[in-house]
């Protein structure tokens, strides 16, 4: 999510080579501080918080909520070629729900590490919804 970030930010905030980019940190708390991001986890590799974009992000940072819509409909189409979400394509609002491949601990270590949180975080989303 952070090159996404860095890349979306760049364009807003530096499309010359001219301006000053804010760096990560400042952006960061600037979305925590008005909403727009969340820490949802710690990374059990090196320790470091897991963010997501709150529906907040939406109105903050218009720009950068459409690059996050982009790559989260390319990450899922992915993952439903590979077999791990179903994608209930008639649906007005389509649905995705996870299969029994993504509760697979050996399958679920055949993908990237970025596959793996898009999976996760799928899991956090349909758990949240029960509740």
């Amino acid at each position: 999510m952070i090159l996404l970030m860095k890349k979306i930010f760049k364009r807003m905030f530096n499309p010359d080579g001219k301006d000053m980019i804010p760096n990560e940190e400042e952006i960061m708390d600037y979305l925590i501080l008005n909403g727009g991001l969340e820490v949802v986890g710690i990374d059990s590799e090196n320790q470091s918080f897991l963010y997501s974009f709150t529906p907040k992000i939406k109105e903050l940072m218009p720009d950068l909520y459409e690059e996050h819509i982009r790559t989260v409909n390319s990450d899922i189409l992915a993952l439903w070629e590979k077999g791990y979400v179903n994608i209930d394509f008639m649906s007005d609002d389509p649905v995705v729900t996870i299969t029994k491949k993504s509760l697979n601990d050996e399958e679920l270590s055949k993908l990237s590490k970025q596959d793996q949180w898009a999976i996760a975080e799928l899991k956090r989303l349909m758990l949240k919804k029960e509740f």
